[in-house]
This record gives structure tokens, sequence and C-alpha cells, in this order.
């Protein structure tokens, strides 16, 4: 039999959905291992194997692809171990990642301080010569300058190298002329050109795009390289494809030369998955949150279109490649509580994998959120991963009396239930983050629930929020695993040229831009085994009003960009503008500039089929197994509730709150008030009884973003 395996590799698990050729799937999840993920990795697949009575190499051999996203490189930029980095830039200019915009991310807050850049200035190394917008030469390049630069940072033990010279995007020849000095000087280092990395405008961006991709470019090799060996050595022969932060995939080898493209590497495929979770529903407008061990991911999807942006940070660093507009937050189960000036706090710190939660029994200490849901009832101290660890509740409740009860004068359940709350007002604000502070409001939209730890979490943040429905999709603790079985191959190209509407020379120019993409894309996925039949093209262009200082991404269909339909284009930008910002000068009298033209290209996958079940009746009596003593919030005390097993729930079945739901992968908490119900999928739908019928979600209407509804007033 032919298997596809997904691997989401995590901070605190590593989550496996494995997918044989009838469609039947199998979750399973491992702690991750800091020190070398790759370890985690083939763990799993040992359990997989031994799940299926296989050894590791006749399992190996039947697995056609395995699709891996990982947090490597964004764990690398949030810890400050990122490699060691030098950076040849323009003369004048190697303070540009200190100075950023030259604008206060707090305005209110004069205490405020950057964050120190991630190549230190003494390995900041100017370099002579310059072009102008044009791309026409100015001053000739200063190779003896390049020459010299490199051997400074080769005598400082630099292990990656990074290029950004100014308006490289126009003409690339000093930063190409540059790097062969780079690769005849130093072979061994990792180099990341800005040409080759973001050839678009806005050189700061273009700069720290370029630098986070060399601050991490050789830990994602080392790490790749290590999966790959490992994978080889255990008899894999079949495809590898790493999630990208764009939401599609691509092979190691495209990935290894764009690192930073891994930044959101695992939360991106989350819209995917939740795509195909809805997909019974008839929907394709949700919230789809993750909540895993570390960290809390929330994202929109309007109209099957997730939210994309080109002007994203990692850790306050501006990062301008393509990446899925994801809110994270340190929110997981293994965040840890703490008292500031007599208020409690949640994370973002995290026990992660080790020692973990006190509850785990691993050394762990400090109170965390897996140990107020287990001292709540809410996690099973004998289920709990499908019984495979035990928990301590003795260990979590010595840990939140000592660390939140003791200094806030309360017992260790007050204590447990405040951590409880204080996490689901954290989350309930990341989701208006992506929702409330774009013009959407969540009340219209119904949550897909997703991670291991969120179902316990989801109700009573749907109910803070005001939203209606939850699905907890029957995959939800490996959600993200299974979204990268079904995304395809995804590339993005940019090209910069600034331009007003309407002049007949753009027209030809916009042609010839379009031309180089489309051949420069071909090139790419003819490379990764894609038929022509397969690829798919997305175009777009960055536009604004003049003497505006930020452009507005507006989506062209090929041949209306090749004819230079300056009158669309405008009303299309128009009508975007209007959406976004509630105005749009449609008088004709500002002109409107073109700042640069994308290509989104997509190589098709095939997808795994949706298994649907039998409709089984609404009773649920058979899946009981018992009751335990379970806080309910409303009541504000201790309740008898019903425990359900819920691997033994089936499609129609129905079951009324409190309630307790647990799988081996996941718990679900049903709160009075709510009604659970099983889909065709063998998802778990909550809905609020005491809220309003209705709201499906903001729809689209002909494939945009349809109108006003579900936007805030």
């Amino acid at each position: 039999m032919a298997y596809r395996i997904g691997i989401d590799v995590g901070g605190t698990f590593t989550d496996y959905l494995l997918l044989d050729g009838q469609g039947g799937t199998r979750a399973h999840k491992v702690l991750s291992t800091p020190d070398d993920p790759s370890r985690a990795v083939l763990q799993g697949l040992c359990e997989l194997a031994d799940g299926l009575r296989l050894s590791l190499e006749a399992f190996l051999r039947s697995v056609d692809i395995i699709v891996h996203g990982t947090t490597v490189t964004t764990n690398a930029v949030l810890t400050g171990r990122t490699a060691r980095t030098g950076l040849l830039t323009t003369h004048g200019l190697r303070d540009a990642l200190e100075m950023r915009r030259g604008v206060r991310e707090s305005f209110y807050d004069n205490k405020t301080r950057a964050p120190r850049p991630l190549v230190a200035r003494r390995l900041r190394l100017p370099v002579r010569g310059r072009l102008d917008p044009r791309g026409r030469e100015l001053e000739p390049l200063a190779i003896e300058d390049v020459e010299r630069g490199v051997e400074a940072l080769r005598e400082a033990g630099v292990e990656a190298v990074a290029i950004g010279f100014m308006h490289s995007y126009a003409n690339p020849a000093h930063e190409e002329a540059a790097a062969r000095v780079v690769e005849r000087l130093m072979p061994e280092a990792y180099l990341s050109v800005s040409g080759r990395v973001l050839p678009q405008v806005r050189f700061y961006e273009r700069l720290s795009t370029t630098v986070l991709n060399a601050a991490v470019g050789p830990i994602l090799q080392r790490y790749v390289g290590n999966l790959r060996r490992r994978l080889a050595d255990a008899g894999y022969a079949g495809a590898l494809r790493i999630m990208q932060s764009n939401g599609g995939v691509t092979s190691p080898e495209a990935v290894a030369a764009l690192a930073a493209s891994t930044l959101l590497s695992g939360p991106a495929a989350a819209p995917t998955a939740g795509l195909a979770a809805l997909a019974v529903h008839g929907e394709d407008s949700f919230v789809t949150v993750d909540m895993g061990g570390t960290s809390f991911d929330a994202a929109l999807v309007v109209g099957g279109a997730p939210s994309v942006t080109t002007s994203g940070t990692v850790d306050r660093f501006a990062l301008a490649l393509p990446s899925m507009e994801i809110v994270t937050i340190g929110a997981g189960g293994g965040s840890i509580a703490w008292i500031d000036d007599g208020l409690l706090r949640m994370g973002p710190q995290s026990a992660g994998a080790d020692p973990g939660p006190a509850c785990y029994g691993r050394g762990g200490r400090e109170p965390t959120c897996s140990d107020a849901n287990l001292l709540l009832g809410y996690l099973s101290a004998e289920f709990f991963a499908g019984g495979r660890l035990r928990l301590d509740a003795q260990a979590a409740c010595a840990a939140i009396e000592r660390g939140v009860g003791e200094p806030l004068g309360m017992d260790a359940v007050r204590a447990a239930f405040g951590m409880y709350q204080v996490m689901n007002v954290n989350m309930a604000s990341a989701i208006r983050e992506i929702s409330v502070q774009k013009g959407w409001d969540p009340r219209e939209f119904p949550l897909v629930c997703a991670g291991g730890a969120g179902a316990i979490h989801a109700a009573m943040i749907a109910r803070e929020l005001g939203m209606r429905r939850v699905i907890v999709p029957r995959d939800a603790a490996i959600f993200c695993a299974s979204g990268m079985l079904r995304t395809d191959l995804a590339h993005d190209f940019v090209r910069s040229h600034a331009a007003v509407l309407g002049d007949d020379a753009l027209r030809e120019r916009l042609a010839a831009l379009v031309d180089a993409m489309l051949d420069e894309a071909n090139g790419v996925l003819e490379a990764e085994g894609i038929a022509a039949r397969e690829r798919r093209w997305r175009f777009l262009l960055d536009l604004r009003y003049r003497g505006q200082y930020h452009e507005v991404q507006v989506e062209l269909d090929e041949a209306r960009l090749r004819a230079g339909d300056w009158a669309a284009i405008r009303a299309a930008f128009d009508d975007r503008h209007d959406r976004l910002y509630g105005y749009a000068l449609r008088d004709g009298a500002t002109p409107v500039e073109m700042v640069s033209v994308r290509l989104a290209a997509t190589g098709v996958t095939t997808k795994p089929p949706p298994v649907r079940e039998p409709f089984d009746g609404p009773d649920a009596a058979h899946a009981l197994k018992g009751a335990r003593a379970v806080f309910e919030p409303q009541a504000g005390a201790f309740a008898d509730t019903p425990v359900y097993d819920g691997d033994r729930l089936r499609h129609g079945n129905r079951l009324d709150g409190p309630a307790i739901v647990e799988k081996v992968t996941t718990t679900i908490f049903v709160p009075a008030g709510f009604e659970l119900e099983v889909d065709a999928l063998g998802g778990c739908v909550l809905q609020d009884r005491g809220a309003a019928s209705g709201g499906g979600g903001a729809r689209a209407e002909g494939g945009d973003m349809g109108g006003h509804g579900g936007r805030t007033a």
C-alpha cells in the first residue's frame, strides 16, 4: 500500500498524519527534540511503522511523499540563535538595519527600543559603487572593497554573507559581481543576495529580508541535510517537500536557497486544512486557530482566499516575502503563569517539550496552562495522549499553588481558573487582531479550532467574541500536518518598476516583465516535475495614489495586464482601496502609480479525497465512557460531567454540554449552553444555543471579498 505523510515540527510536539491509498488516515504525535528536530521526526516514523507492524525500512519504501513543515528558522530568530552573519552593502548605508524606517514602532512609548540588528555593526561593511533608480551606473563597483570585506568577514568566523546594494532591483550587476567574489573567497559561506531574494523597491525591507535569509540559511541547511541523511539511511527514496510561509510547498533544494521562506512554515498550512474541513458545510470563510504546546496561531480566510501580506515581521524584523497573514502569540499548553506587579500573566514563556509542564513529571516546576486544565478536570490524568503519558495532578497543583495561588492569596482551583480565563482572553485578542483590526466582524465567521490544546478553550473563546459556531476537525490535533498533504507547490516572483498608469511605454515594459517572470516560473516548476497543464498563474500589481507611502495589491488577469487596460486597472484599484481604507479618489484627478508587478506561480498536486462517514443518527450513548468532576465556568464550581470517547462518535451523533469529549490526540470541552454534533467528515461542530442562528461567515461574491458583509462599521 502506498502512503503519504504530513509532518509538522513544533516547539513542543511533532505532529504526523499518515494517509493511505484508500483515503484512510492515522494521526500521531511525539515530543519534539529541540536540539535536533530530525531525531523526533525519525522517532515518529518508527512509531508509525510499529503501528502498522512493519520495519522502518519496509514502511518507508511504501511512502511516496513526505510533506514537512518546521519552526526551525522561526525559533532561531525568536531565541536569538541565528547564524553569525556579515553584510556587504552600499557605502554610507551600513546603518540602515538600525535606522530601519526611522519611525517609532510604538508612537506613545518613548522607551520602546528597536531590536538589536541580526548583523553586528563591525560585520556590516561598506562597498563603494552606486546605481540610480533606473539601474544606470553612477559609480563603478569597487571590487577591492568587496575583496577586503570578504577577507574581514572570513577572519571574523562568519557563516553567512548577505549582499544588499542600493537599486539592485533595477540592475543586479553590482550585486552579482560581489557575489562572485564571495563564492571565490568564501565558498563555504551561505550566500544571500538581495536581487535574488527580493528584487523590489524599499531598501530597508529588502535588506532586512536578505539578512533574515542569511541568518537562518545555515541553520535550515543543516537541519534539512540531517533530515535527508537520516531518511536516506533509513531507506526512504520518495519525494520530500517543505512547507513555505506563502502556503505552498517546494523542494528541499529550493527552500535551502531561500530559507526565509520558511519563517512561518508550519502555521501556513492551517487555512488549507480549514477549507477542507468546511467543504462539507458549503462554506469558504472562517477564522482558523491552532493552539499547540508553545504558541497560538490565528488566521482569517474570506471567500476561500487566505490573507497574504508582503509587509510582515518576525520578532519585529521586517520580512517582505509573501507570507500568510498569521497572528502568532506565545499561548500554548506549556505557557507559564507569572505575576507582574500583582497581575496574573500567561506566557509568552513556555515550558516547551523539555522539561515541559509540571504535570508531565519531567522536572518542570513552573505553573502552566496544561497544569491548570488538568486541575480543572478538562484533561484526564490517565488518558492524556491516549494513555501514553500519565499526568501528575499533585505536581500540577503544587506548581500552581506555589507560583500563582500563594502570591495572589487564593486556593489552587481559583488560581487555575484564573489562568484558564487569562489564556482565553489572550487568544481572543489575537483573533480580534486578524479580524476586527482588518475591518471584519468575527461574529460573522465560524471558528475552526485546531491543535492538541485548542479544543479545551475554543468554546469559551467563541463565547468571548460572540462567535456562534466552533468546528473541531477530526484531525484537529495534527491540523497543519493534514493541511500540508492538501497543499500545492507555490513560488512567488516580483519585479519593481515605478511608473504612472496610462504611460504607453509602460504597456510594453509591463509585458516584458510578465514574460520574464513567466520564463523564470516555468523553469522552476519544470525542475520540480510539474507538467505544463498543472501550472497556474496569479498576477498582482502593487499600486498607490501618487504621494502615498503604502501600496495596495490588486489581482488582475494576464490578458488585461498585457493589454494595458488602464481604465479597468484603475477601477479595480479604486474598489480595492475603498474596501481597505473606506475611500477612493475616483475622480481621476490623482494619478495612480505602479510600483511592482508580482506573479504567484502554483503547481497543482494531487489531493487526498475527503472520506465521508455514513449517517449514524443523533444517539451518542454508545460513546459514553463515564463521568468526572469538571469545573463549569458559568456556574463557577465543579460538576459531575459526562465524558465521551470522541473516537467512537459517528456522523450525526449529538450531545449537550456540559460534557467532555476525549480523543487520543485532543480533548474537547463542551460548556453548558453548547451542543455538539458530528459532521460527515468526523468533525465536531459546537453550536452556542444561546446565540442567534445563522452567521455562516462573510461569503465571497463574484470571486472578490463580497461587498461589506462581515465588516465592522
